[in-house]
Parts: structure tokens; sequence; C-alpha cells
């Protein structure tokens, strides 16, 4: 058995989510559901990111407390993760005492490193909002290719910024210009650490592409040492003397969020985490195109630079973007599906297949409610309800109820284990769009088979015949079920209660003479009038 650790990315705690995040982050989940089904200890963690300049200027806007803030995003999202059937072992956020006690007590060790430096630097102030500004928060022209952009990084070259260096710089919450007051902050040198990472990336080839080019880029253009505290009120205070008035940055926190929320899923095990965290484990992390250098970059640094040992990254799960379309999603604009609204319309299962099958794995991709419908209708439904339904239901009709007597060739059989083996193979390497497709591809043929053996004739002309076939569909529905319970957990759920199996990753069998519960249809058709009616919502946003 082995220690996993899946991390899916945090989400920001100053907006709803949208299906970005849903796109971004479901493989965390096939990842987790898979681990368990084959025998594999899993901490499945992620958590809400609470901290920093953007929830503190919601909250002002709001007349609330940064706390009041994030605590109604974290409960609004760790409702919509459960309604996605995301099987999250544990799910914190960052202004929990489990977390803010493990950083604290990371980086009083850090600290104490020969990678941890003091340095004064100038910080973005805006006289109008009255606050430092955290650098996303910034707007101004890209210093290298003249692009608008924020202070934090360039959209458009990828260049990753410092504030100060950003042309006509301004605040994004008023929009006037901004000043900079220098301040002290501890920084950790990164860029002593480029061996290290430079090593890291090389002897992992099985990194998504995007996740090794962009961390290559970022090294080969020189790594920059990154401050570890920032001049604001919201946040994470820093255990070190003369730095009262300060907290710990943002990003020096939140991605030790994988540490503090595992240690809250192995329930105070101290042996259970260690071994999580040696190096015999094996981690994934799941997360957007955007997140990249904070996993292959940061993390590593902060770990590296702490000095205890940790398991450094062994798989980057990275998507490209996602439009909503054929537009950038823009939460600012509203330009978005919710991920709230759409739980509340649609089933779970059809929301993740589309982003399974149609996500932006290898690259950039497009939600379209066309797609989505069609996707449901013509494939979820279409092929695999339909075939499930069509055998349960002939069964129901023609046979009492109750599985026939019959026999699988060894010709299925091979092709059931090897499906095993090769979806397996699939997921675990990071290939969940080719891995569903696998899945999906013997279930086309599963339907011809049907087709081609005629049961509705077979049933009066050749009743072994019949009977035969009825019992290898069984069987392939049975195996379906498992081999899809890491993508479609609550149909697939439905589907081994029926046949009375565990979602165990090997060859199911359903004996002859088995007697079906009462089943129901699997999935239900999505009306081709919600392709205009959800479309219309859109353009009323433009």
């Amino acid at each position: 058995m082995k220690q996993i650790l899946i991390g899916g990315a945090w989400p920001y705690a100053n907006g709803s989510l949208h299906i970005g995040h849903i796109a971004g982050l479901l493989p965390g989940d096939v990842l987790a559901r898979y681990h368990r089904a084959i025998g594999d200890k899993v901490y499945f963690v992620s958590g809400s990111d609470c901290h920093g300049t953007p929830v503190a200027i919601r909250a002002k806007q709001e007349n609330k407390t940064p706390q009041e803030v994030s605590d109604f995003y974290h409960r609004e999202f760790a409702e919509c993760f459960e309604r996605l059937g995301f099987s999250y072992d544990a799910y914190i956020k960052t202004s929990a005492n489990e977390h803010k006690d493990f950083v604290r007590d990371f980086h009083k060790k850090l600290y104490e490193s020969p990678y941890v430096y003091e340095k004064e630097v100038p910080q973005a102030y805006c006289e109008s909002c009255k606050t430092f500004l955290a650098d996303r928060f910034i707007l101004g022209k890209c210093p290298k290719c003249g692009s608008d952009t924020k202070g934090d990084q360039c959209d458009s070259c990828g260049a990753v910024l410092e504030p100060e260096t950003l042309i006509e710089p301004k605040c994004s919450v008023c929009g006037k210009p901004i000043g900079f007051k220098n301040s002290t902050h501890l920084y950790i040198a990164i860029s002593k650490l480029q061996p290290e990472l430079e090593a890291l990336v090389a002897n992992h080839p099985e990194w998504r592409k995007n996740a090794i080019a962009f961390t290559k880029r970022y090294i080969n253009e020189g790594l920059r040492d990154r401050a570890l505290t920032r001049d604001l009120e919201w946040g994470i205070s820093v255990p070190k003397d003369g730095y009262e008035n300060k907290t710990i940055y943002i990003w020096a926190e939140n991605v030790l969020g994988y540490l503090s929320a595992s240690r809250v899923a192995a329930g105070g095990n101290t042996n259970a985490f260690s071994e999580l965290w040696g190096e015999n484990a094996k981690h994934y992390y799941v997360h957007g195109k955007d997140n990249i250098p904070f996993h292959t970059i940061i993390l590593p640094a902060l770990l590296l630079g702490n000095g205890e040992a940790w398991h450094l990254p062994d798989q980057i799960v990275s998507s490209e973007y996602l439009t909503l379309e054929g537009r950038k999603i823009s939460t600012s604009q509203n330009y978005a599906i919710w991920v709230k609204d759409l739980l509340d319309h649609y089933e779970t299962d059809s929301i993740r297949y589309f982003f399974i099958a149609n996500g932006p794995e290898k690259k950039d991709a497009d939600f379209s409610w066309r797609e989505y419908v069609h996707s449901h209708n013509g494939e979820l439904l279409g092929a695999y309800g339909n075939f499930v339904n069509r055998t349960l239901a002939f069964i129901e009709k023609y046979c009492d109820g109750v599985v026939p007597q019959g026999s699988n060739t060894i010709e299925l059989n091979n092709q059931i284990d090897n499906l095993y083996i090769a979806v397996g193979k699939l997921i675990k390497s990071g290939y969940f769009k080719d891995a569903i497709n696998e899945i999906f591809d013997f279930i086309r043929n599963a339907n011809k088979f049907f087709d081609a053996e005629e049961p509705w004739i077979t049933r009066n002309t050749n009743k072994v015949a019949c009977d035969n076939t009825l019992y290898q569909c069984v069987q392939m529905i049975a195996n379906l079920a498992v081999l899809l319970s890491p993508f479609l957990p609550f149909s697939s759920e439905k589907v081994l209660k029926w046949l009375n199996l565990s979602n165990k990753w090997k060859r199911q069998h359903v004996e002859s003479g088995y007697l079906l519960p009462e089943v129901e249809i699997l999935f239900h058709r999505i009306d081709k009038k919600v392709i205009e009616e959800e479309t219309e919502k859109l353009k009323t946003i433009l």
C-alpha cells in the first residue's frame, strides 16, 4: 500500500467558484478515487485561501470583516465541492488555527536557515485606499513587452514582475496612481536554490508539458528571491521579533496548506504524517496553468529551505485555460458560469463527464452550451446510459429481473482485464481524457455487440443465445461501473448497488440467478432548448 498525497489548488475566498475551477481541479478527485480503488492510502487535501488584500478589499466594500467574507465563501466552496463529489480527506481554510499554527512553526524553522535574509524594499501603497497593495492589485504596463498587466505576472509575455518596475502603475481598486514606501521584510533566497530546482525539473519528465516549459523558462531567466513577509493586517502573524505589524506573505503560507491539511487528514497520527512526507510516498499537485510556478518553484523552495527533508512534488497535473463561448472568463464582469448555479440545474456526473472528456487537459478548451448538451445527450446518455438501461430493462421485462445463465468468452475477459490496466496507467500518468475515451470506446463496442446479437429476436428463436448475450452485457456493465467510478461516482454508485458490487479495481462478476432490484433511468435527456436559454443569459452580461 502506497502513501498518496493529492493536493488540489486552493481557491481564493473572495468570490464564488466558476467552471474554470472545476476544469482545473476535477482531475484531483479522479486520482483520489482511483488510488483508493487500487488499495492505496490516500490523502486528498485542499482548502480555501482566505488571507491577503483581495479579501480585505472585498470586506471593506461590503462593510464586513475579512473573516466574515472568507468564511462565507469557504462554506460555499465546501458545499459546492461536496455536491460535485470531491472526496477530500481534509478541506480546511488558511484562517483555521490548524493551518496558522503549522505555518508559524514552519516559518520559525525556515528563518533559521541560510536562505532567509532581511531587505529594505519599496512597497506599493495606495493613498486613496489607505492600504498597501498585493502585487496582483497593481495595474500598469509590462516593462518587457508593453502590454497591460498586473503587478505579479504578465499574461501576454509570461514575465514574472516586480511591481515597482511597472510603467504607470495604478491601483486596480480605485484606479488612481500608486506610490511606494520603503519597508524591511524577510526574503527567501530562491536564487541560491536554483541547482536543486533545476534537478527537480530534470528528474521529473512525467510533469505536464506546460509545467516543464514554464518552470524551465523561469529558471533560465534567473530565479528571483521572494519576500516572505508583507505590510498587511489580514494574514498570519510573523513569528519573529520586530515583525509584529507584518504578516506572512500569502504565497509563502497558502502552499503550505498541503502540509497543514494533510496533517489534519492524518488525524494527529505523527507517524502517518511523517510517512506521507517521506521519500517513499507519491505526491500529485492539481491546478491551473497560472499556478505552475507556485507548485514547481515556490513550494519546493520553501520545503528545501526549511531543511527537514520534506517530500518534493512528484507529479504536476496542470491544466491549460478554459474559455466560455469563445471568450475569456471574467469574474469582474460577471461573465462566468458559477458552479453553484450549474449544480442547481444539471446532473453532477454530467458536469464531471464534460470537463473530463472536453476539458483543457493538454490545450486550451472552450465551454459552450451546445457542446455540453450534445456531450450529455450523445455520449453520456446516448452511449453509456443507453447500454445500461436497455440491458437491465430487457432483463426486467423478459427474464423476471433475474440475470440469465451464460459465460464470458476468454476474449471478453481479456478485454476487460486489459481495460483496467490501460485506464489505470493513463490515470496515474495524468491522461484523464484518454482514460475516459478508452472506456467509452468499450461502451460503443458494447452497444454494437448488443445490436449485433439482437436479443429481442433471439429471445424467441434461440433462448440460450439470448441469455448468453444478456449475461455478458451484465458483466460489461458491472466492470464499466467500476472503471467509471473515479470519473462518474454518483451513477457508478447506483449501478454497483443494483449489482451488489464494490468499486475495487479488478474484474467484477455477477452470478447467473442474481435478482436485480428495481432499476431507474441512469441519466435524463437535456432538452435542446437549454442551449438557447443559457446562451441568452450570457448575452445579457455582454
